[in-house]
């Protein structure tokens, strides 16, 4: 069994220590450890987290390995810091049976890179008309416990109470994309002074709030654990923290781009920027990074979404929605969230490591740092800043909003259960 020593590092950003790995698990964690028999990192000045979580990825394999795979996925995630994800359901086919959530699991398996854990879908093929095999997702080896349409809104309110009833019955939690869809038909963008500047269809966000203020209710009713996907505005966050005030079993995400980026964007028309829920405005932005802050949103999520080269390549209208996001996403919170003095590396790790993997039940991951533990770890230093050029990407796809934009911080290495998948900012 090998062992390695992270001699240094900043413990959730706070006191200085070392941290012994044996095998796959923590076996210390103090000052002046012995690096008899290990491989010794040193980590001045940087910043040890658990393995962060991302509760809201798409893998797009099977169907769409165009797009992306479970291996140039997990390859992707581990280089941004990431042991454990959380594999959306539409795919091809759509993983609404054991069959294709055990597929998924096992080529997660296989790739050795990060955990992953599919997501089944809530109803058959997406449709919004009938259950899914929720129960048997459930039971398969895959072991499911979080069920989404996510791209697609479980719209119809007696499917939704159903599935939050079905759900309860063992622990799991509906992920809910919230979009009415008759709200958003041609919608191009956020509605707003720009969408009507560029004469773009709008996407108001009363399509986003209605759902969500309907399902915490919906949620109250049953007695059921609902969570609101991608989160974008500020009346959202209100609704979800007037439910939280009431006891109703409501969790939240926002994505790293909603923190940083806004509508004032697609003025480019380039449509790197599309993505669904869309950009919102610079008050939306400034609500969510508050409410990330107080833990009225409880987790950032990447909703990373990889397109090939010519389903973004084209006209505003035509383009694919959405956005790589796992290699940037712990830089982004790093710019918005620590440097902004809204949360310390402490909360970093809550809402990227502990919260995520409480909701998801992701087993041995959002640990705490110490002994016994699992090593699942990611070491950061917060000191680089760097200008993301997505040919050094590991993801298959390019889609980043980010390209020729400088962040702070860097991967430098990520462990899972005490392998090394990243070392020095490379891929083992």
């Amino acid at each position: 069994m090998s062992k390695t020593l992270i001699r240094g590092a900043k413990v959730l950003g706070g006191d200085v220590q070392d941290v012994l790995v044996d095998g796959e698990t923590i076996a210390e964690v103090g000052t002046g450890l012995s690096a008899e028999g290990a491989t010794v990192i040193e980590a001045e000045g940087q910043i040890l987290l658990p393995g962060l979580v991302d509760l809201h990825t798409h893998l797009r394999e099977p169907g769409r390995e165009d797009s992306e795979t479970v291996l140039t996925g997990t390859r992707a995630a581990a280089s941004g810091g990431y042991t454990a994800v959380f594999a959306m359901a539409n795919t091809h086919p759509v993983a609404d049976t054991a069959g294709v959530v055990e597929q998924v699991y096992r080529l997660g398996k296989e790739s050795g890179y990060c955990d992953v854990q599919p997501i089944g879908a809530v109803t058959v093929g997406l449709e919004g008309k009938k259950l899914a095999e929720l129960g048997a997702m459930h039971d398969s080896a895959a072991g499911v416990t979080v069920f989404s349409d996510d791209g697609k809104c479980v719209d119809d309110a007696v499917i939704m109470r159903r599935a939050l009833e079905y759900v309860k019955a063992f622990g799991g939690v509906v992920a809910q994309h919230a979009q009415e869809p008759r709200l958003t038909e041609g919608a191009q963008m956020n509605e707003g002074v720009v969408s009507a500047e560029l004469g773009l269809g709008g996407w108001p966000a009363v399509a986003e709030e209605s759902i969500i203020a309907r399902d915490v209710l919906l949620a109250e009713h049953v007695g059921s654990r609902v969570h609101i996907c991608h989160l974008s505005t500020a009346g959202s966050v209100e609704i979800v923290r007037w439910a939280k005030s009431r006891g109703i079993d409501v969790t939240a995400e926002v994505t790293p781009h909603h923190l940083l980026l806004t509508d004032e964007l697609v003025r480019s028309y380039n449509p790197v920027y599309k993505v669904n829920p869309p950009l919102r405005t610079e008050k939306d932005v400034l609500a969510l990074r508050q409410a990330l802050a107080d833990g009225t949103i409880d987790i950032v999520a990447t909703d990373h979404a990889p397109h090939p080269h010519e389903d973004k390549d084209c006209e505003w209208a035509a383009a694919a929605m959405g956005m790589v996001g796992l290699e940037t996403a712990l830089s982004v919170v790093q710019q918005t969230m620590v440097e902004t003095g809204l949360l310390d590396w402490a909360g970093v790790a809550d809402r990227m490591s502990f919260a995520p993997a409480r909701i998801g039940r992701a087993q041995g991951h959002g640990r705490p740092v110490s002994a016994g533990e699992p090593a699942n770890l990611t070491l950061v230093d917060p000191a680089y800043r760097g200008v993301v050029d997505p040919a050094d990407f590991a993801s298959r796809s390019r889609n980043t909003p980010y390209e020729g934009r400088e962040l702070p911080g860097r991967v430098t290495h990520t462990f899972l259960r005490g392998r090394a998948t990243v070392v020095d900012g490379k891929l083992a």
